[in-house]
Order: C-alpha cells, then structure tokens, then sequence
C-alpha cells in the first residue's frame, strides 16, 4: 500500500512538471498570453507587415499594452488588415500613429504605438490610419547593393 502512494505522488509531481514546461515553452514563444484585462479592439492597415505575427505585442513607451489579435489579407486595398487588443486602461487618442517594431536587429516584431494629440480617444472598432510598414533588411539590403551597382566607377588614380 505504501508502494503505491509514493507512485501516485511522483507520478503526480511528474505530470505538474510536465505541464510546467508546457506552459513555459508557450509563453516564451509568444504563443500563449493569459491577461484577464477588458479590452477593445481597433484595426489599422499595413503595406507591408514583415514577420509580424498574431499575438504580437502592441507596445507604447516600451509597455505592452495590447496583443495583436488577427491578420488577414484585404483584397480591396491590396493591406494587411491588422486587428489589435488594446487594454482598457491605457486609452490612446484617435490620431495615434502605429509603427511595425523589431526588438533587436533580428527580433521578433511587435506594433508600437504614438499617442496623438487630439482629444477623443480610440473606442471599440475604430480603424487607425497613421500607419508606417515594417523595415525589411532584404529590402535594405537589396537597395544598398542596387545603388552601390549604379554608381559609375571611379577608376582615377592618383599619382
């Protein structure tokens, strides 16, 4: 009998451990996000939104203030409609502009937000339209080259 108390146990300990690890993996690979916060939600269009993914943060002043919660394709204007999760604590002025971050020359992307100036704030559904797409290094790169390519070549030497 007291064999299989101390199975039970460990076998307990194991599975909470397990699900330990679990939880770790998701949250660290911004997969998982547990806020009981109210939110609203408002959507913004983006040209171009790199590696952007679900459940990005959505930062102002470096805090994260809300998730993004949707991506899709908008066949009418050729965007990406982006639908973020905004706490209802942090309230944001309807001129705010939103810029696609990387953390880090090679992190991961996040949205970030400027504050406006005026004085009505964001409510549920509204759409943001100050917008600034992701920076993309293989465009960057792409461009250096094609500039550094263009340029006449320089073939006086001195003497």
């Amino acid at each position: 009998m007291q064999r299989s108390n101390n199975d039970i146990w460990v076998g307990l300990l194991v599975l909470i451990g397990a699900a330990a690890l679990l939880f770790l993996a998701l949250q660290s690979a911004n997969l998982l996000s547990l806020s009981f916060q109210k939110t609203y939600q408002v959507t913004a269009l983006f040209d171009n939104i790199g590696g952007l993914k679900k459940q990005a943060a959505v930062k102002s002043a470096g805090v994260v203030v809300g998730r993004v919660k949707n991506i899709v394709f908008d066949s009418k204007t050729y965007q990406a409609k982006v639908v973020m999760a905004i706490e209802v604590q942090h309230q944001f002025p309807k001129d705010s502009s939103l810029k696609i971050l990387t953390s880090g020359l090679l992190g991961e992307q996040y949205i970030g937000i400027e504050a406006g100036a005026e004085e009505k704030i964001l409510v549920e559904g509204d759409k943001l339209q100050d917008t600034q797409s992701a920076v993309v290094l293989e465009n960057l790169i792409s461009r250096f080259l094609y500039n550094k390519a263009a340029e006449p070549a320089d073939n006086t030497e001195v003497k």
